[in-house]
């Protein structure tokens, strides 16, 4: 087989070139890259990539047994930095390495293709010539209606999964589930939960296992370990025919500084920041954008349309975005460079955010933006025009930090907290919330959900039913790691699946159906969800009795829709008879609760309708009066 190489062809055009260079242009991955086609009927691979300071660059791969030199390509004579260059014979499936020369002896000279679509399997390395094109898709009633699906008034209940240990073929070596094989069971795990969406963990290639996906090389390729581009778009397809939404955990805040990714690419700092105290992470040892640079900017912006065009993935989540707001984070006085002002804020970060919200949602109006933003950060979800960020929800960390803490505390302490239970209220709606219990709080020793938990078994088991409870009824959309929903007490492993064989026992079964109930009603109840993001969503009935442990609102819906009573007992011990205002006479029924005795609790103290009371209480008109077993949350509405 003969491979020429030729230089006379190109896919830019001179407005490609300006968008680039303007770092306006979201679709890069058409251009750079490999692509195959027919050049005067003679097959082979395009490449192009950009390495404005290199002194020469070829492409070295299987076709020419790795070859340094046999394939140059050739520097266009812009200022564009782009070398380009269509060499015949070469298929798809092949391998190869950007070859770049420079004067920097301690630069990697051997890269993977920065916009490669696929790639060898770690621990290998080169990128794969890979044609996207050629996948039928089966997802078009989904995609026609999954407006309605991610709207913010729609119910929205993640499972975040780390796809390598979710489960595994531990009778044929421990080894990972293919892309095919985890759609299949995942897809029949998510609906019989009734969870609505699916949040992985970054899937875009990356070269340790230890890093969960966060320290990423190849941010247009989905990882080789569980299969083919076209075998995870199969995986997003079986969950749309399932009526289950994909998010995709993304990470533009910073890349790994293995020789063959992104670091030092042309032997300069071209994606990073130069200077180590803008352009180097203390906290994760990795590299840090350098988004002042149009060209990263397009990188970046590429990619996230590239998974949402290509793959029909159904929103973003934005990794560790406070670590890109600020200047100083993670990092003491004298490590980093302020701006002319003296000010902390990454002005290159901001306007990159700001673009790429913009960008996806004027491409696909129905899709999900998610920011895990850690700070007070003002307008995170707010629109751009007015001086936002632009996302369409958040991450509400303070409320995940706040209802951990207040849960640990023994029952008998919990009065002296009540202001963890409760301060996530006071803000609820200053965003659009996202309430996560994810991968971070169940690692690293911080111990499982459950094991965090205070008391005996059977009020470690209550605890977590009422906090589930309590997660599904505030106002906001929810987020849960795999594992959590049946209660396993080891803390998350990465390297081995998780420990099903837990729900051959009754408390850990219980807990799962518990979710599984919860999960029910609230796709099944508007006033549960429709007003997540609206303060028309929510009273409180009585937010200060400390002193019992128990808090009580309403979640409302439209005008025509039931309310539901929320009344939580964080208390271990029984209220019984407890008075509550009511938004209206009229008799109500107990439609959940947690200590149910078929999620492993007592069972409910009020097994019968009862009938509001024209008694003034919480200052309303009519009141009820329940019953309140410990350590529960229940739900109750009007007949």
């Amino acid at each position: 087989m003969s491979y020429e190489t030729f230089y006379d062809i190109t896919l830019f055009s001179d407005l490609d070139i300006y968008l680039f260079r303007e770092g306006t242009h979201s679709k890069l991955y058409e251009k750079f890259g490999s692509h195959m086609f027919s050049r005067d009927g003679v097959g082979g691979t395009y490449f192009a990539v950009w390495a404005p300071n290199a002194d020469g660059v070829s492409v070295r791969g299987d076709f020419n047994s790795y070859s340094i030199d046999s394939h140059p390509l050739k520097k266009r004579d812009d200022e564009s930095g782009i070398w380009e260059g269509f060499i015949t014979g070469v298929d798809e499936g092949m391998t190869y390495k950007y070859h770049i020369k420079t004067h920097n002896e301690n630069a990697n000279p051997d890269k993977a293709d920065p916009y490669a679509f696929y790639g060898e399997k770690a621990p290998a390395s080169a990128s794969r010539v890979f044609e996207l094109d050629g996948y039928k898709w089966d997802d078009k009633k989904w995609m026609k209606k999954r407006h309605k699906n991610n709207s913010h008034k729609s119910p929205i209940s993640i499972y975040e999964v780390h796809l390598g240990s979710w489960r595994r073929k531990v009778e044929e070596g421990n080894r990972y589930l293919t892309y095919l094989e985890a759609a299949q069971e995942l897809a029949e795990y998510l609906v019989e939960m009734n969870f609505t969406h699916i949040e992985l963990l970054p899937i875009t290639e990356f070269p340790f296992k230890g890093s969960w996906g966060y320290q990423v090389t190849g941010y247009f390729a989905p990882t080789a370990r569980f299969g083919t581009p076209h075998e995870f778009m199969k995986f997003v397809d079986i969950m749309h025919k399932n009526k289950i939404g994909v998010i995709l955990d993304w990470v533009p805040s910073h890349f790994v500084t293995d020789g063959h990714g992104l670091i030092n690419f042309d032997g300069t700092c071209l994606y990073e920041h130069e200077d180590p105290k803008k352009g180097y992470h203390p906290q994760w040892k990795s590299a840090i954008f350098n988004y002042d640079r149009n060209e990263v900017r397009a990188f970046l912006i590429s990619s996230a349309m590239l998974w949402l065009e290509k793959y029909h993935i159904d929103g973003i989540r934005v990794d560790a975005v406070a670590s890109m707001l600020y200047l100083n984070y993670a990092r003491e006085d004298g490590e980093w460079i302020p701006n002319e002002d003296g000010s902390n804020i990454n002005r290159g970060a901001v306007k990159f955010l700001k673009q790429l919200n913009t960008t996806a949602y004027e491409s696909f109006d129905d899709i999900m933006m998610i920011a895990e933003e850690s700070t007070n950060y003002s307008m995170v979800t707010g629109q751009v025009d007015k001086g936002g960020l632009g996302f369409g929800y958040k991450w509400n960390m303070g409320w995940m930090h706040d209802i951990l803490k207040y849960t640990k505390e023994d029952p008998i302490h919990r009065q002296y907290h009540h202001q963890h239970l409760t301060f996530s209220f006071v803000y609820m709606f200053n965003e659009n919330y996202v309430l996560p219990l994810s991968h971070d709080e169940v690692v690293h020793m911080k111990g499982s959900l459950i094991n965090k938990m205070p008391g005996d078994n059977y009020k470690k088991f209550a605890n977590l039913r009422a906090l589930f409870s309590l997660m599904i009824a505030h106002p906001g959309k929810k987020l849960l790691f795999m594992g959590g929903e049946f209660a396993q007490f080891a803390e998350w492993n990465y390297e081995q699946s998780l420990d099903w064989h837990l729900l051959e026992y009754k408390e850990h079964k219980g807990v799962q159906e518990c979710l599984k109930e919860l999960n029910h009603l609230y796709k099944t109840i508007p006033s549960l969800y429709r007003n997540d993001v609206e303060k028309e969503g929510f009273s409180w009935i009585d937010e200060n009795d400390y002193e019992a442990n128990v808090i009580s609102f309403i979640r409302k819906g439209a005008k025509n829709q039931k309310p539901v009573i929320i009344v939580c007992n964080f208390s271990d011990k029984e209220h019984i008879g407890y008075k509550i205002g009511l938004p209206s006479k009229g008799t109500y029924k107990e439609i959940f609760t947690s200590n149910d005795e078929k999620f492993g609790g007592y069972g409910s103290k009020n097994p019968h309708a009862i009938k509001s009371v024209l008694k003034e209480c919480h200052g309303r008109k009519h009141m009820l009066e329940i019953n309140l077993t410990s350590l529960s949350v229940s739900y109750f509405q009007k007949v």
